[in-house]
């Protein structure tokens, strides 16, 4: 491992190293979106929604590749090597591009340094769940309940460098609160498992995983996290409305491509990922899967987001000294 490593390392300025601005026609090769997961995950599910518009809007052939393994490091460092010219892209999440860096600080390839942030597509909403027995129905009940009782609740993660456990100690910092972590394996059925089953108290999950026990009276909502409150749930109020101003986005996904690319090359895949996001079948599988359509107002934009996502993430895992797996 540490002999790969200190290839990588050697590597690392390579996908920085400038292309010469030329018009590309994407008609003469096959475009390919590394997803660096499993196929029939939250990333392989939005990159194939995306890969046949995208396949229209750029005249020519896009394939998916999945590249798992290492918390997506794997794909990521994939689509850091390869050649800076728009014919690679990668779908980058919150945790490969805004946890990762934080969580692994001697992995080589940074996105902030080794990638042009092209556009967000799509933010799938969180939500602060909670087992029906817990005396509280608002955040604000929630945190004097904690305050009054201190490490008597358990709160659920599908691991201990999750977004979902970096979530809930970004907001037991900000609410002044302490809770036992309860970590989960195998992703977030074992955490709303637990939930149901009132092993643990609390936790941060996508709502698209809890919304039907929600509405069963299984699980109860306290908050969402996501820009504004969700049409399937209007009367859930955001975090941000509950004071927690910088819990607005869950776990996001972008797309991006290695250092180096030619500006005129990402204004054309920002331009054709904006097309392929206003298209109403995407909007609607999009939708039905649990995610929301949000796209940047530019790749400048979206390259200032991913700046301050790695610091608001930097500093909570900082702050409480978490590891990796």
């Amino acid at each position: 491992m540490k002999r790969r490593m200190l290839i990588l390392a050697g590597l690392a300025g390579v996908a920085a190293a400038p292309v010469h601005a030329q018009p590309v026609d994407f008609s003469k090769r096959t475009v390919r979106i590394i997803v660096p997961f499993a196929p029939g995950g939250a990333s392989d599910f939005v990159g194939r929604i995306l890969q046949p518009r995208l396949a229209e809007e750029l005249g020519t052939q896009v394939v998916i590749d999945n590249r798992a393994g290492a918390a997506g490091n794997i794909g990521v460092e994939v689509a850091a090597r390869a050649t800076p010219d728009g014919f690679t892209l990668l779908l980058g999440n919150v945790g490969t591009m805004a946890i990762n860096p934080s969580l692994y600080p001697e992995f080589p390839f940074k996105p902030t340094k080794h990638f042009v942030s092209v556009s967000q597509v799509v933010d799938v909403p969180g939500a602060l769940v909670a087992h029906p027995s817990l005396p509280a129905t608002t955040v604000a009940d929630l945190i004097g309940y904690a305050k009054a009782n201190p490490n008597k609740l358990n709160f659920a993660s599908p691991g201990s460098g999750s977004a979902n456990r970096i979530e809930m100690e970004m907001f037991m910092r900000a609410a002044g609160i302490q809770m036992t972590h309860i970590p989960y394996k195998g992703g977030a059925g074992p955490a709303v498992t637990s939930l149901i089953q009132n092993e643990t108290q609390l936790g941060f999950v996508t709502l698209s995983s809890a919304i039907n026990f929600v509405k069963a009276g299984k699980l109860k909502a306290l908050g969402v996290v996501a820009p504004q409150r969700i049409a399937g749930v209007p009367d859930l109020p955001t975090m941000a409305e509950a004071g927690f101003k910088s819990m607005r986005t869950g776990s996001w996904q972008g797309v991006f491509v290695p250092a180096g690319t030619p500006a005129p090359v990402v204004k054309r895949l920002f331009e054709a990922t904006l097309k392929v996001m206003e298209h109403p079948e995407v909007r609607k599988r999009l939708t039905e899967g649990g995610a929301q359509v949000v796209v940047s107002r530019s790749p400048a934009d979206f390259a200032e987001f991913v700046r301050n996502e790695n610091e608001r993430f930097g500093q909570a895992i900082r702050a409480a000294g978490i590891k990796a797996d």
